[in-house]
């Protein structure tokens, strides 16, 4: 994969929000195993189990998921976080990002 490369890839979250430990599982790379080993930075489109969905930049320098205020199906407004990434992961086809703590910026 092209760093260069400006696709918005999916990625399907496990809960209704982040939180440390939730994780989300980018679709479409066309090799999860070596980005899993060597991430670079990648727009997303998260979505949620509730249907809501928003937009969001994965960095690599430290890793990190930024992502805009959205709102939850339910009507939540969730302010704009930018959070750690724990753990990036290949899963067949899938990678998985889990969430570490918010960061404090």
């Amino acid at each position: 994969m092209d760093p260069n490369d400006t696709t918005t890839f999916l990625a399907i979250c496990s809960h209704t929000h982040l939180f440390p430990g939730a994780r989300c599982h980018l679709q479409g790379l066309p090799d999860p195993t070596t980005f899993a080993t060597a991430p670079h930075p990648l727009d997303l489109y998260l979505r949620f189990p509730d249907g809501a969905a928003t937009d969001a930049e994965l960095h690599t320098e430290p890793p990190a998921l930024s992502v805009p205020a959205y709102t939850t199906g339910a009507g939540t407004a969730i302010a704009a976080h930018t959070w750690t990434v724990r753990d990036i992961t290949a899963r067949g086809a899938e990678v998985e990002l889990t969430i570490g703590a918010r960061s404090a910026t």
